[in-house]
């Protein structure tokens, strides 16, 4: 299907009558946003698919969990994050100490 001239000028007739010519510079500036977005977001997804493929080369993004390069690595790779989850507990445990003390500390109130 070819559009000629006249199929042209009749469908930009047509926009206009139904948006209003005060409406097409910001209609078409959110379209070009939202094709901006989605640009971005399927750069992101190949980098994703790139990155993916070679587990070697990759960093892990906090939380993600990575495959052991080896079997053998398991038990050490096991006893690091479990020393990591212990120090985060820990942590977690000393802000909830001093939450609760400084909570304290404001319900006696001035001496």
């Amino acid at each position: 299907m070819n559009l000629g001239a006249p199929e042209i000028v009749l469908i930009i007739l047509a926009v206009l009558l139904l948006f209003g010519y005060k409406k097409l510079p910001d209609a078409s500036r959110s379209i070009g946003r939202s094709l901006r977005i989605f640009k971005g977001e399927m750069k992101g997804m190949k980098d994703d698919d790139v990155r993916g493929k070679d587990p070697a080369t990759t960093t892990p993004v906090r939380g993600e969990v990575m495959s052991p390069a080896s079997p053998a690595d398991l038990p050490s790779q096991l006893l690091e994050e479990a020393r990591l989850a212990e120090a985060r507990a820990a942590e977690l445990r000393a802000l909830a100490d001093r939450t609760r003390a400084e909570r304290a500390r404001t319900a006696e109130g001035p001496r």
